[in-house]
């Protein structure tokens, strides 16, 4: 599995990070949750919240954004994406 973890400001893309998921045994969703964390830890941002709607848009596009109410602390961005490109 790939994950593609973009950051957004002003419609530009400021950084990216693709991460790459290769265990069998894991389960998709933990290699999402285990993808968010090595991306915010590599972007130094705090983890986000799940709210009910990154749910819901995550199940249909298989992609979800990420904006100031997800996140505990503030951001100085206006989005973190997170989208599948690729799966097992």
């Amino acid at each position: 599995m790939r994950i593609w973890a973009k950051i957004f400001s002003d419609n530009h893309l400021l950084r990216d990070l693709v991460i790459v998921k290769e265990d069998r045994q894991t389960t998709r969703t933990k290699k999402i949750f285990q993808a968010l964390e090595e991306a915010c830890m590599a972007f130094d941002l705090s983890i986000p919240i799940w709210l009910d709607a990154n749910i819901a848009e995550f199940k249909r596009h298989a992609k979800t954004r990420f904006r100031q109410d997800s996140f505990v602390d503030s951001i100085e961005f206006d989005f973190l994406e997170l989208q599948i490109i690729e799966e097992d």
